[in-house]
């Protein structure tokens, strides 16, 4: 059984035909050749960098500002209730799935979709509690298990 043997060597200056040759006649093949130089960096402008707006906002129409996307919140509060369930994330990407929701790039949820999600939804879920909505829905959840 053959096995193929490779080192790799750094070099502080160009290789002479002399060393070359003398790989070669120790049966090494030269099989790959690594280049680099140094570049200068230009400092990137602040301004220019592009950041998606956290989920659940979005830029609003009439000011640089953030406001509320509704559809997002929408899975927000689903994936809370849902999250609250205590049920695995491969059942909550295919609850949201089922009630059409779709990611921001339009695709459907996965359970990666979800964990991903999650620490938004913890920063959104202050926001989340503390609307009519959710105390609706935990009224009526507290009425089921105390029955």
């Amino acid at each position: 059984m053959r096995r193929t043997e490779r080192i790799r060597q750094a070099v502080a200056e160009p290789l002479s035909p002399g060393q070359i040759q003398k790989f070669e006649n120790e049966g090494w093949k030269l099989v790959a050749v690594e280049w680099e130089r140094e570049i200068r960096e230009e400092p990137k402008a602040a301004s220019l960098a592009h950041h998606d707006p956290p989920f659940g906002l979005r830029v609003a129409a009439d000011a640089p500002a953030l406001e509320e996307n509704p559809q997002e919140t929408d899975i927000l509060v689903a994936m809370m209730e849902l999250i609250i369930q205590d049920g695995p994330y491969s059942a909550i990407a295919q609850e949201l799935n089922r009630r059409g929701y779709r990611t921001r790039d339009g695709q459907g949820w996965t359970p990666v979709a979800v964990f991903e999600l999650l620490p938004r939804l913890i920063d959104a879920g202050p926001r989340i509690l503390s609307t009519e909505h959710w105390r609706r829905y935990r009224q009526e959840h507290q009425h089921v298990s105390a029955d």
